[in-house]
């Protein structure tokens, strides 16, 4: 059981009647098993995906909350327990949690795709619990140590990763004209990102005026195009081109998953550019194949990242993202995790990304 000293652990749970609440969690005990650590975890932040497990239930046909589940993937804290077997962590290391395990044995792990494992254990992703409780333990080799670096900053590294994933598989280089799709948590940092690869001109698009001012705010450079719901893709594809300057963008990084954001993408496009999805949509969708076909448009996809969290920590540590803490707009107590979830979800909130935080 939990030491005088410690309190009880809670997490925050859904399950197939889309309930949201915290109640106990595990580990009740701090031991942790072979090559395991236990944290303390500090801070986490809301994903779109633990909206949208508590709300619809699933993604896609193969993640489904079958069970009381607990929600979370972004998160940092301290090492509390150390397995004797461990030699790479120590009790009070700050360390930010990557949250898939996957088997290291499989092909696509043995090639350095470990993102693609069929058997890769993905903290938040059902049946397997996530981060967003007290305590949890985890394999001390996906710990990654960020010494003095706040955990607010530490929970952000696992958006950071999706972000710089896309960039490095988008080939975005310097003095690419990138266009962003998108002003959420994962847009703004796929901006940041490309400013600090050298992409301009940078536009990003939104349907919301407030989420595109915000944007300017952590990337004053960057240049903005409001969607309105009843345009074309065609006139959206040319407000892109127009805010560049009258440059066809080379690379577009599509962060909303809607068919008409990928298809207004893919139109805005130069001859042979790049358009790569970062965001999860319908799972069936139509898309302009012919402009793929004669502009030679490569389009690509992602999922999740790998090797990417040493990357993101130099990156933060170095400055070359600055401004990436500003999309936390709002912050919860662990034990307020319903509210936190209800402003998360809640498009007149003014949100973009939502921490839950946990103090001794």
């Amino acid at each position: 059981m939990m030491t005088a000293t410690q309190k009880p652990n809670i997490g925050v749970y859904t399950n197939p009647k889309h309930d949201l609440y915290v109640a106990e969690a595990e580990p009740t005990s701090l031991i942790p098993a072979e090559g395991e650590v236990i944290v303390h975890v500090y801070a986490t932040g809301i994903c779109g995906s633990d909206i949208h497990f508590q709300r619809h239930g699933q993604i896609g046909p193969t993640m489904v909350v079958r069970d009381e589940h607990i929600l979370g993937h972004e998160s940092a804290g301290v090492v509390i327990a150390v397995n004797p077997s461990v030699t790479s962590l120590k009790v009070g290391d700050r360390v930010a949690i990557e949250p898939g395990v996957p088997c290291y044995k499989c092909e696509v792990c043995l090639h350095g795709h470990y993102n693609g494992c069929p058997d890769v254990q993905f903290k938040s992703t059902p049946p397997v619990p996530g981060l967003l409780r007290r305590y949890v333990n985890h394999p001390a080799e996906w710990c990654h140590k960020i010494g003095d670096m706040s955990f607010e900053k530490g929970a952000l590294l696992e958006p950071l990763c999706v972000a710089l994933s896309g960039i490095e598989n988008a080939g975005v280089k310097l003095g690419d004209p990138v266009v962003v799709l998108g002003a959420g948590p994962i847009g703004i940092v796929s901006a940041l990102c490309a400013r600090a690869a050298g992409a301009e001109p940078l536009v990003i698009t939104d349907i919301a005026e407030g989420r595109l001012a915000f944007a300017k705010t952590v990337v004053p450079s960057i240049r903005t195009v409001q969607v309105e719901r009843n345009q074309t893709q065609e006139e959206i594809a040319q407000n892109i081109i127009d805010a560049a300057g009258g440059t066809k963008p080379r690379v577009a990084l599509e962060c909303t998953g809607v068919e008409s954001s990928l298809s207004a993408a893919i139109l805005s496009l130069q001859f042979r550019g790049v358009c790569h999805c970062i965001g999860v949509g319908a799972s069936t969708q139509k898309i302009p194949f012919m402009t793929l076909s004669v502009s030679e448009i490569d389009l690509r996809f992602q999922y999740r990242y790998a090797n990417q969290w040493p990357k993101a920590i130099r990156l933060m540590n170095g400055g070359l993202v600055d401004g990436i803490q500003h999309i936390i707009t709002h912050k919860f107590a662990l034990e307020d995790s319903v509210k936190a979830f209800g402003t998360s979800a809640d498009p007149t909130s003014g949100c973009v990304k939502v921490m839950i935080v946990d103090e001794d």
